[in-house]
């Protein structure tokens, strides 16, 4: 499997983009056939046979949009859903979701229902395909959209699968919406000087963000994590901590890469987080981290259920609701639903004391407190998210709470200096803020090449000092 942190990978998308860049500029059909063709392979490579699973997603989901794209409209411009209308749509669904809830699900399942009657199912022999989750999402959100109105582009099912199988997105996001990117297969502009900057701008800043930060802090974490009675208090607090760095500079570094990929083939993506560890509360949180998904939760589950729109309670239900079908989505255990269930009720916490905070004086220390204990929370809610079982995350909770002492600072700092200041670092930078962070991305694009090249190099040279024997998969593409 070819992954964006790999020299191999790099060598072999350099090929591709050179003849990417000479087929884009004569036809673009072949640029099409060429980018699918190449996403296939690396779909292939990923998975092996289960590579079919994509195209026929996409033939289902394409077929279903071009039924329900047929739908009459009021004089309004309203749309006007019969029962054939919402039966295609239900039938579209379940079909798109039976390959994930069959490979990600069947297992977890079974295992639930051994454990509540007794039974003894045997488990299934099955591997979960990568990248599944963020197809399948696309798919869906794509014939809803058409099926709501909002997207009334009429595609071509080559169009459709190079959407779908747009490979910078393939292995784990951002889940990218139809509108977002099939105009921009349909009428491809030049691309930019400014593009292709931004796009290694992307791609060096994911590249140390995932090889140079977390994987090599990710070894201590999973020490940690792995055995937490063996660590003291003050251990087990920067093991947390560590984690909770690890986990954002893992995935957001891969959405890095796949943007700034997307923006060297000249394909503009959204952001998928923004400095989401200087959140006040809860709910920004999730407007700031994995973007892509908490919007796409929002529209897709949230918002059908009522959203806000309800009595306060049937609002709070929601929120809690969404939140544990996203902890469910994350993986197949009860210790992702839980986690999910913990910022559900972090949301509803939010919402239920939002009035009374709305009356406390806005200074910077009050922001500050807030940001503070939004982190605090978060990083909880990693431990259960990250440990194998209840017992062991209160296992390690617990050492942070009765076995801290700030003594064991100075002589943790000087065993590992290193991972201390990586640690810090990602933490640190969340003060610059988006503003801030686009002005840099823009100083960098106006430097002079030969500037850009030595930062190039020097970013190989850190992923190099710093590469570690055990170098671990990007975290988010087990989901």
């Amino acid at each position: 499997m070819l992954l964006f942190s790999d020299i191999i990978f790099w060598m072999v998308f350099i090929f591709f983009l050179a003849i990417y860049a000479f087929i884009r500029h004569h036809s673009r059909m072949g640029m099409v056939l060429y980018v699918t063709a190449f996403s296939l392979l690396f779909f292939y490579l990923a998975n092996g046979w289960l590579m079919v699973l994509l195209p026929a997603v996409a033939l289902v989901a394409w077929w279903a949009g071009r039924m329900l794209a047929a739908m009459p409209k009021e004089s309004g411009g309203a749309v006007s859903h019969s029962w054939k209308d919402r039966s295609l749509l239900a039938l579209a669904i379940v079909i798109i979701l039976l390959p994930l809830l069959y490979f990600k699900y069947s297992n977890f399942f079974l295992s639930s229902i051994n454990a509540v009657f007794s039974s003894n199912f045997g488990l299934l022999d099955v591997a979960l395909p990568v990248g599944i989750s963020f197809f399948t999402f696309q798919a869906i959100s794509y014939v809803v959209d058409v099926y709501r109105g909002r997207f009334t582009m009429r595609v071509s099912l080559l169009e459709f699968l190079f959407y779908l199988s747009f490979f910078p997105l393939l292995l784990a996001g951002p889940i990218t919406r139809a509108h977002i990117l099939l105009p921009q297969v349909r009428k491809p502009g030049a691309i930019s000087e400014r593009c292709l900057y931004m796009g290694l701008w992307l791609v060096m800043i994911g590249l140390v963000k995932k090889c140079v930060i977390a994987d090599y802090i990710g070894q201590y974490n999973d020490w940690v994590f792995s055995s937490p009675a063996t660590y003291s208090g003050f251990e087990c607090v920067m093991g947390i901590l560590g984690y909770t760095v690890q986990i954002y500079c893992d995935f957001s570094g891969y959405s890095d890469m796949s943007i700034g990929i997307a923006a060297l083939m000249g394909f503009h993506l959204l952001e998928n987080f923004s400095f989401p560890y200087s959140a006040p509360n809860p709910s920004e949180f999730w407007h700031r981290w994995h973007i892509s998904l908490s919007t796409w939760f929002r529209d897709y589950v949230y918002i059908p259920m009522g959203g806000n729109r309800c009595s306060r309670a049937r609002t709070y239900l929601n929120n809690i609701i969404t939140m544990l079908v996203a902890g469910l989505w994350h993986g197949s255990t009860w210790m992702f639903v839980l986690w999910g269930g913990i910022h559900g009720l972090g949301l509803v916490v939010h919402k239920a004391f939002k009035p009374l905070l709305g009356r406390l004086p806005d200074s910077r220390w009050s922001n500050s407190l807030a940001v503070v204990l939004t982190f605090i929370f978060v990083a909880i809610a990693w431990v259960f998210f990250r440990s194998e079982s209840i017992a062991s995350a209160c296992q390690l909770l617990s050492r942070s709470v009765s076995d801290f002492d700030i003594a064991y600072l100075i002589p943790f700092v000087k065993a590992r200096p290193w991972w201390c200041v990586l640690t810090l670092a990602p933490l640190a930078a969340q003060a610059i803020g988006r503003r801030g962070f686009l002005r840099l991305q823009t100083r960098f694009i106006l430097l002079p090449w030969i500037v850009k090249l030595l930062l190039f190099l020097l970013t190989i040279q850190l992923i190099l000092q710093f590469q570690t024997s055990n170098v671990q998969p990007f975290i988010y593409y087990q989901f």
